[in-house]
């Protein structure tokens, strides 16, 4: 009988192990969830009470992400109805076997995301793997914001202003991607911009900027983990050691780093549902 009991222990443990393997593979990274966060700020003015930005990332299409799973995606987006909608990069796995049917149809995917501003896109470290990139953002309607920037206009004069750096991985400093934005920025006599965006892959490059100038950073990368236990990340990327979770506040400027939608190195997800993030920006009044 005693050893009926540890028997049936034992299998109840095997039994619990292959169920949440299983879970973690087949079930939890075909979830796409979202997280809404409020940007309160005294500089947001009326016209942009309400402004609504959608963070989509790491994606890493052609691993567990399928034209399926974008579809989702897609339809999810859009039944947000944002303003904007920013891709913060790893579009693509460096597994991914890309060929031209490939390229199109994922293109022809993302082409559908509805944005009523714009839709703007930065490249992540397993992006760089792919020539393909850059054709695959022009044509799917998004705006290459590689060490570029871009201004914002709804329905007034004054502007919120977005710019964008390349992945630290290809190995250009990122005050070099960022000095053109940055004179542009000194350069407004009269009205600057209200708000101050930037987008960027790994988080903790974040370090590296000189004299920030941006109130809020979007960034990637981190996957918080992937797979956490007791909300503990398991595996963290270079690049996203010390920024990994979802905000932190880093003396004037807020970094939001999305937890991704797809998977990274193990076909994984575990207490870690793949999401995108929607920011809705409120105008803070004392």
């Amino acid at each position: 009988m005693k050893h009926f009991k540890i028997i049936k222990f034992i299998f109840s443990i095997l039994l619990l192990i292959i169920s949440v393997i299983s879970y973690a593979h087949f079930i939890e990274p075909k979830l796409i969830t979202f997280k809404e966060y409020k940007i309160k700020n005294s500089n947001i003015t009326d016209n942009f009470n309400g402004f609504k930005i959608v963070q989509i990332s790491d994606i890493h299409y052609g691993r567990m992400f399928d034209k399926k799973m974008m579809k989702k995606l897609v339809n999810s987006v859009n039944n947000i109805k944002p303003d904007i909608v920013v891709l913060t990069g790893d579009l693509i796995d460096k597994t991914a076997k890309m060929n031209i049917e490939m390229s199109e149809e994922i293109s022809k995917n993302l082409n559908k995301i509805e944005a009523n501003i714009g839709k703007y896109a930065i490249n992540g470290n397993q992006d760089l793997k792919f020539d393909e990139w850059t054709n695959i953002i022009k044509n799917s309607g998004f705006t290459n914001l590689n060490n570029s920037y871009d201004t914002i206009y709804k329905n007034g004069y004054n502007c919120m202003f977005i710019a964008g750096v390349s992945t630290k991985s290809d190995k250009l400093s990122i005050n070099d991607k960022l000095t053109e934005t940055i004179n542009n920025l000194n350069s407004y006599e009269k009205d600057p911009p209200i708000y101050k965006i930037l987008l960027m892959h790994e988080p903790d490059t974040i370090d590296e900027i000189e004299n920030n100038p941006f109130d809020l950073v979007l960034s990637g990368h981190s996957h918080h983990g992937q797979v956490k236990l007791l909300n503990i990340p398991i595996t963290l990327p270079n690049g996203a050691k010390k920024y990994y979770d979802s905000h932190y506040k880093i003396n004037n400027t807020d970094l939001y780093i999305s937890n991704g939608l797809g998977v990274s190195n193990y076909d994984f997800r575990l207490f870690n549902t793949p999401s995108f993030n929607i920011y809705n920006f409120i105008k803070e009044t004392n």
